[in-house]
């Protein structure tokens, strides 16, 4: 047996892999994150499967159901909401299943913040205007940033920020990204993103704290900073240019 984790994508139901669909529609065994999973990809799990909701369970409690299925030679799907390699939790998984010699693999899937890029029709790599990422989170009730991961130290790049796990904070964090971006810089936040109920808002440093708390928003959304998010002149790409030697 293979316990496979599987990125479930950030909510709509069509945004997982072929190969996801597939290990989902036959695994006798489904693990799933709560409510981010979405109820039509269980439904597609096959009749008689354990679905298992994690939400309420520990670590020891997870390993348990992962072991006891290993014991009884059944294959399971282990959903993660968005893309496993990033603030899935999955490497302690792995860490427990290795102790334990339960075999395992990882199916990627679209992570939140692809799907708000997307959402929002823009690309998060401009030409002259931003060509690097940073994908980070800030610590309340969860795990402590490593030293020099601090907002102000990541934001003194200047490159696009995209912050997860935070929109609960954004009025204490807004402070320490204005220094470096300034109160203009164009901020972006997508809550729910590809799903029905998905809401997007458009600001500034200046004033998008203001707009989520008018919009209610505190859970389950990406905060996107950085001015490629409002480019308009900037030169094409080399990628297509007709001065490339093909």
């Amino acid at each position: 047996m293979t316990v496979h984790f599987i990125g479930a994508g950030p909510g709509a139901a069509d945004l997982i892999t072929v190969r996801a669909a597939r290990i989902i529609a036959t695994a006798p065994v489904c693990l799933y994150a709560g409510a981010l999973v979405p109820r039509e990809l269980l439904d597609t799990a096959p009749p008689g499967a354990r679905l298992v909701d994690t939400a309420g369970l520990d670590l020891d409690r997870i390993t348990t159901e992962l072991v006891a299925a290993h014991g009884a030679g059944l294959d399971v799907a282990r959903l993660h909401s968005g893309d496993p390699s990033v603030y899935s939790a999955m490497a302690e998984q792995m860490r427990r299943l290795d102790a334990a010699g339960v075999p395992y693999d990882v199916v990627p899937g679209v992570p939140a913040f692809a799907a708000a890029a997307a959402s929002l029709k823009r690309e998060l790599t401009v030409p002259g205007v931003g060509q690097s990422v940073i994908l980070t989170r800030t610590s309340a009730r969860s795990t402590p940033m490593p030293p020099g991961e601090d907002l102000a130290t990541l934001g003194a790049s200047r490159a696009t920020l995209v912050l997860h796990l935070a929109v609960q904070r954004i009025a204490e964090l807004v402070p320490e990204l204005v220094p470096s971006y300034g109160a203009d810089c164009p901020v972006a936040v997508v809550a729910r993103a590809s799903r029905d109920d998905e809401l997007i808002l458009r600001g500034t440093l200046a004033d998008i704290a203001g707009q989520v708390e008018a919009a209610g928003v505190k859970r389950t959304a990406v905060v996107i900073v950085g001015s490629v998010l409002t480019a308009g002149e900037f030169p094409d790409s080399h990628l297509y240019s007709t001065s490339r030697h093909r």
